[in-house]
């Protein structure tokens, strides 16, 4: 068939036409498929907009002032944007903006009202095309991320999780909105900067610091930390740091830490961040440990002696697959992060430590779980939903027993619903899915009946709805036992009624774990006369385990035992861990002794993280 010219041209002309529209059409299917990641994403507690223009990689370059307590800084994003982009905003708590540029030139930017927990957005004109974002400013002296501890070895940490990285770079500070970062960074002389970045283990000589992060973070993994610690390699993947004086119980304490990461690795796959260091914070850190990727912030209070605290070590090592590679969307999505971490930290100690140790550990928490489920249900039952509504809210009310083990049971539960080897295919597979990536809990749970509870009898056995959107715990809970908690029950009951002399108690032949079920279980009325008993003894008042020594101060407050007052104002002066101030300045205004309380907590607090102090202030009703 013979086509004329023109006809010709005209059906060249749709053929390319086609071609092009396809090709546009797939770049806008990507670009489709980004802004849906990103509308996704969006939170409550951060003012950003990541459908409209979203970070993928940050620029730090940084200053450290310690006379000031100022970190001066510039933080460059490369940025990504809508078609109708017009802006992109930033949040910030206390900071100083100094100036703004977008793709090298200087704009004007403007800091919105002030609101409680989220601070301000930092609105910053922009085009659709635009590929760069820079703000130079300053941090406040008072910023709530950053502890400046002073003395003859001043030292500088972070704490960013919740949502105080705002306080120290600007930043969408959203769990959902993840970049890649490098950092340039000048410090003292005589101190060494460390990042959730590749680290250093030496100092320079000149106080200056390179880091590369390649793995997109949220914000609330950024961290640094300031001052004159040592480097001690323990395994091929793994390391520890510390200050002098400390560094040598440090690496005798968490010698085990490349046991526990291949234990890791050989549950649910390789180690996507390829080094796993630890780095042992002043004891004003205000948690137990921070899963700051490659590098674990960590309290020194689990340096007992004998690693008998490494679950610590073993949680955050979990959360570098539960968290960090694969992160909850949103704060009201927590439980995903943390209940997964509970579930993978027994799996982990389980498998180095047995299932006898592992047990105990879950049937502690069993213990604090019920505990703290009616203490919340008498105030706001809502809060025992694994999914939780924060909104307008700090995030920091939802860090409760309930993400952490109302989780662990739930995921417990599914484990024990279509068995082990099911279970572990299934949570392997959602890391390597998911991985690099964010994760709420509609989409878990659509998820979930995709791939696990496949048919109408597994979902009704599970009962998903009560767990996740449910008050309290549901009664097909799985039921955790220990026969070595049973004989220390026993124990117990004899030595309250008598019938057991002090001196006979199992003490030396009883672990950290049937130690602090003792004393956590006594009764609250035990006079001060047994507690003498049982110093007198056992030399409670002395131990090197600050578990079981905050089981036992909690108790003695409790039964007004007085001789040990002396190493409770020692222990709360020098230790910030909020997981020990709350119970125990609680138990002083329970029993009548608020004025102890206020005595200790006014010499205390200068030294506490705001984290901490957040929520003493608060119980104690502290005014400045």
């Amino acid at each position: 068939m013979k086509i004329s010219p023109l006809k010709l041209l005209s059906f060249l002309t749709l053929v390319y036409l086609a071609f092009t529209q396809c090709g546009q059409n797939e770049v806008q299917s990507n670009k489709s498929s980004t802004i849906l990641e990103m509308k996704r994403a969006t939170d409550h507690h951060s003012y950003s907009r990541p459908e409209e223009s979203v970070v993928k990689h940050l620029n730090w370059n940084a200053s450290v002032d310690f006379s000031t307590r100022v970190i001066s800084a510039t933080a460059t994003y490369d940025i990504e944007s809508s078609d109708n982009a017009e802006r992109i905003i930033l949040d910030c708590v206390d900071l100083n903006i100094l100036e703004v540029f977008v793709d090298g030139e200087a704009v004007n930017w403007e800091l919105g009202p002030v609101a409680p927990f989220i601070g301000q957005p930092l609105s910053i004109p922009i085009k659709a095309s635009s590929k760069q974002i820079s703000v130079s400013y300053e941090s406040s002296p008072e910023a709530g991320a950053l502890l400046w501890v002073e003395g003859e070895n001043p030292f500088l940490f972070t704490q960013s999780q919740a949502i105080l990285a705002r306080t120290w770079v600007p930043c969408q500070d959203s769990p959902g909105v993840r970049f890649t970062y490098e950092a340039h960074l000048d410090v003292p002389v005589g101190t060494m900067a460390l990042m959730s970045a590749v680290n250093p283990t030496e100092q320079t000589s000149d106080g200056h610091y390179d880091f590369v992060m390649d793995q997109p973070i949220p914000s609330y993994l950024l961290a640094l930390a300031v001052g004159n610690v040592e480097f001690r390699p323990i395994g091929e993947h793994t390391g520890v740091y510390a200050v002098p004086e400390l560094i040598e119980a440090a690496e005798y304490e968490f010698s085990e830490m490349e046991d526990l990461l291949v234990a890791a690795e050989g549950l649910y796959g390789k180690y996507a961040w390829e080094r796993y260091d630890l780095l042992v914070l002043p004891a004003a850190f205000p948690f137990g440990g921070m899963e700051n990727p490659r590098l674990t912030f960590a309290t020194p209070t689990i340096i007992a002696g004998d690693r008998s605290l490494v679950s610590l070590v073993a949680h955050e090592l979990a959360h570098s697959w539960s968290g960090n590679l694969v992160t909850n969307a949103t704060w009201d999505d927590f439980w995903l992060n943390e209940g997964f971490t509970v579930y993978f930290e027994q799996r982990i100690m389980e498998a180095v430590y047995g299932k006898e140790i592992s047990e105990m550990l879950a049937t502690l928490s069993y213990q604090g779980l019920v505990d703290e489920v009616d203490q919340i249900m008498d105030v706001n039952p809502d809060d025992t939903h694994l999914k939780l509504h924060l909104q307008n809210r700090d995030p920091d009310d939802g860090m409760t027993a309930i993400a952490y083990d109302k989780g662990y049971f739930f995921l417990r539960l599914l484990e024990e619903t279509v068995g082990r080897d099911a279970f572990d295919a299934f949570l392997k597979a959602y890391f390597e899915t998911h991985s690099f990536s964010v994760m709420d809990t509609d989409q878990f749970i659509a998820y979930l009946k995709e791939n696990l509870l496949t048919n109408e009898s597994l979902l009704n056995q599970v009962n998903m709805d009560a767990w996740i959107f449910g008050a309290g715990l549901p009664p097909n809970c799985p039921t955790v036992g220990s026969q070595r908690i049973e004989r220390v029950d026993s124990v117990l009951s004899a030595w309250q009624a008598g019938t057991m002399p002090t001196e006979s108690l199992p003490w030396n032949d009883w672990v950290y774990q049937e130690r602090y079920r003792f004393l956590s279980n006594l009764n609250d009325d035990t006079s001060a006369d047994r507690m003498k008993e049982l110093d007198e003894n056992w030399k409670i008042s002395q131990t090197g385990n600050n578990e079981v020594l905050f089981a036992w101060l909690e108790q003695s407050i409790r039964s007004h035992y007085e001789p040990a007052y002396s190493r409770l104002e020692q222990f709360l002066v020098s230790i910030g861990r909020r997981k020990f101030l709350t119970p125990l300045y609680k138990a002083m205004k329970e029993t009548n002794q608020s004025d102890m309380a206020m005595n200790i907590y006014t010499q205390a607090r200068p030294s506490y993280h705001s984290v901490a102090t957040g929520t003493m202030d608060e119980l104690l009703g502290w005014e400045n």
